[in-house]
């Protein structure tokens, strides 16, 4: 017999047909009602079982955690909490889970306590849910882009270049760490590495992208990125997601648009497609507000904060107007943000996104038109020689989600800017040449897609909304 998926069973029409079904168990209480659940759904499904007519060594191994194959009748269920059970009529042990040593027990466990546990903690109602909505995210984000006219690029994760000038990249490298080869200025000589010169993880496909996109017109990337931060915050990872589109003869306001149509759509997405694991996450976190100071809760349950992004045009903002929002604000007059805005040019901090998003405005912002000294070289400059046709998505509870940019398409300017920033000009000879042969106004943006994962989840931390966090003193599993 075919085996069903609890999903398929719990929403299907098979009343009193025989199903047979392959999971692992949630609970087994009474010696009698055993909770089981595939993964396919945050439901799980009542098996209820025949003690009497149950071998009492099949009984023993009935624990938290073993994989079992159930077959049995399809029956309207008789108890509340659900439409249906299966009356067992045989039951096989896969795999045996020593309740002594298995560590997922059916109680309430810290995430800090599951972080320990990376490898089975999916097998929990909130870890699972996340990753099926992670998943869903990750097909939507594919889907927009293929229906939309783009083509996937892989971009190399062993790049030679720092697309974020920020230095903090990973090397990459075959060299002996105890004796290296030195040159003549008795520094280690990368001529003799694997690639023959200095190479590091990816921290952007940005540059790559941009290659593809002025041959291909409209692409994106969507892969593995790596950051040498030094940073054990619930916002930063050592290895993390991005997404990112890059457009030929695409402006700034239209790099806005396509930002905005792109996550609606994605957040759309997961509201109808994740009904069930969206409302168990923001049952989950209207639980965990409870056990916060009044001031620390959050003013909209996790779908209102969904539709709130989908219901709203973005507000488009000026840094230079933001700035003098927040100069003049409240909390800035009164010295309640961390870091009080004094004059034009500060570094915007996620307290000040989130002011201007969740009291100011009251919908998602888009800044754009940044000090140029405070972004990236590959960003167009103003006519005004002092800002860059930058821009930053900012969303409620999280505070930047997206940043992209205009990116500078005239061959002298760019190669000044590269220049003043101290960036040697030979690592990007090839990025350089895109502006001497047809080049064009192009632009794009990056989506951490983990920060799209932690605003759609409800979750706080953005080491649970990845399968296996790397993250400082840590890569295990």
């Amino acid at each position: 017999m075919k085996s069903n998926t609890i999903k398929e069973l719990l929403t299907g029409e098979k009343l009193l047909q025989e199903v047979k079904v392959k999971g692992w168990i949630r609970t087994f209480r009474s010696n009698r009602f055993i909770a089981l659940n595939d993964g396919s759904t945050i439901n799980n499904i009542q098996c209820v079982v025949d003690f009497e007519n149950t071998p009492e060594n099949v009984l023993k191994q009935i624990n938290t955690g073993a994989a079992v194959t159930i077959s049995g009748t399809l029956i309207e269920s008789q108890g509340k909490g659900q439409r249906v059970e299966i009356q067992v009529q045989d039951i096989e042990i896969l795999g045996i889970a020593n309740p002594e040593e298995y560590p997922i027990q059916p109680k309430k466990h810290s995430l800090e306590f599951l972080r320990e546990k990376a490898h089975l903690r999916v097998r929990t109602s909130t870890f699972s849910a996340v990753m099926r909505v992670r998943s869903a995210l990750s097909f939507a984000v594919h889907q927009y882009f293929q229906q939309n006219g783009f083509y996937y690029v892989n971009t190399p994760i062993i790049t030679g270049s720092d697309a974020e000038g920020a230095g903090e990249m990973f090397r990459v490298t075959t060299l002996d760490a105890k004796k290296p080869p030195l040159n003549d200025k008795n520094e280690i000589d990368y001529k003799e590495d694997f690639f023959g010169k200095e190479t590091n993880l990816t921290v952007s496909g940005q540059l790559e992208g941009e290659a593809y996109a002025m041959g291909l017109g409209k692409i994106y990337t969507f892969g593995p990125t790596f950051r040498a931060e030094n940073s054990n915050t619930s916002r930063h990872l050592a290895e993390f997601w991005m997404i990112e589109p890059e457009v030929a003869f695409l402006d700034l306001d239209g790099n806005m648009d396509l930002a905005e149509d792109f996550i609606k759509y994605v957040v759309g997405y997961a509201l109808d497609n994740c009904k069930d694991d969206l409302e168990f996450l923001e049952q989950r976190l209207l639980q965990e507000e409870k056990t916060k100071p009044q001031a620390e809760r959050s003013e909209m349950k996790l779908t209102d904060k969904l539709r709130f992004v989908l219901e709203n045009n973005f507000k488009r903002v000026s840094y230079t107007e933001a700035i003098e929002i927040l100069k003049n604000s409240k909390p800035n007059k009164k010295k309640k943000f961390s870091y009080t805005i004094k004059e034009w040019g500060a570094d915007l901090q996620s307290e000040h996104e989130r002011y201007l998003v969740e009291k100011h405005f009251k919908a998602p912002v888009i800044l754009f038109d940044y000090p140029a000294k405070i972004k990236a070289f590959y960003m167009r400059l103003n006519d005004d020689g002092k800002t860059v046709r930058a821009m930053d998505i900012l969303f409620p509870g999280i505070g930047e989600i997206v940043g992209g940019a205009q990116r500078e398409e005239r061959y002298d300017v760019l190669k000044e800017k590269i220049k003043a920033m101290g960036i040697d000009e030979k690592e990007l000879w090839w990025y350089l040449d895109l502006r001497k042969f047809g080049t064009a106004t192009h632009s794009g943006f990056g989506l951490g897609f983990e920060r799209l994962v932690l605003f759609t989840t409800g979750m706080t931390n953005i080491r649970d909304v990845i399968p296996f966090p790397r993250t400082p003193q840590n890569a295990e599993f």
